[in-house]
């Protein structure tokens, strides 16, 4: 089964890795029939799409877990709703098809929707220094490990961004292939206008996630009636 689950409010600031486990406690006390690898050390079959940063909100979170007897998806919806704590809701559950790819291999790109603290929006125009900015040939930005730095251009990998009423939409790479976060295409965009950016200025949404030709993880499974 993929679950699609919002992460909203407080739970922003919990990280990955407390999530796994309170999605793990959360599934043993809903009674679901969730399945255990086999050996010495059992543990739910959970995997997760693309982990999402401390700090950013979503409603496009996804995992997928392996069942046995599977109730319809409403009810399946509805017993783990009832677990979970302000700020993280079960929004669908679709079955997958039996030779599917995990949610992880396959995601490529995702929505993200960016909007500012109150009086933290930049002062120049966003719109038409997104355009100037998605203008140029490459968008060429260096990226920085504990070993090594790497220069790469960064804009085949921004695949839109625009200017919203409230701040700015962008879809952008996604996934172990190729990552770019949202954050850094800010940064960048900021230091194209030669203006400082600061990264607490700004409220991150990640909205949808996808597979190939932009293709939503929910639309691979079926619902189960």
């Amino acid at each position: 089964m993929r679950i699609k689950f919002a992460k909203e409010g407080i739970m922003r600031f919990i990280g990955h890795l407390d999530m796994m486990r309170y999605f793990q406690k959360a599934f043993r006390r809903s009674g679901i029939d969730i399945q255990y690898s086999q050996g010495f050390s059992p543990h739910q079959l959970i995997s997760f799409a693309a982990p999402l940063g401390v700090g950013l909100t979503s409603t496009g979170e996804y995992m997928d877990i392996v069942m046995g007897e599977c109730p319809s998806s409403e009810e399946l919806v509805e017993r783990i709703n009832r677990q979970m704590v302000d700020g993280v809701r079960i929004l669908s559950a679709v079955a997958l098809p039996d030779d599917s790819k995990n949610a992880m291999s396959i995601v490529t790109t995702a929505d993200y929707r960016i909007s500012f603290r109150e009086n933290m929006a930049p002062a120049f125009d966003l719109g038409q220094a997104i355009q100037a900015f998605m203008a140029q040939d490459e968008i060429m930005v260096t990226k920085k490990t504990k070993k090594s730095e790497k220069t790469m251009d960064i804009k085949p990998m921004i695949h839109a961004f625009y200017s919203t009423e409230d701040g700015c939409f962008m879809n952008v790479a996604t996934g172990s292939t190729q990552n770019l976060k949202p954050e850094q295409v800010m940064a960048t965009l900021y230091r194209f206008m030669s203006v400082e950016f600061d990264p607490f200025s700004i409220y991150i949404h990640r909205a949808e996630t996808y597979g190939t030709d932009f293709k939503s993880l929910e639309s691979y499974g079926s619902r189960i009636e």
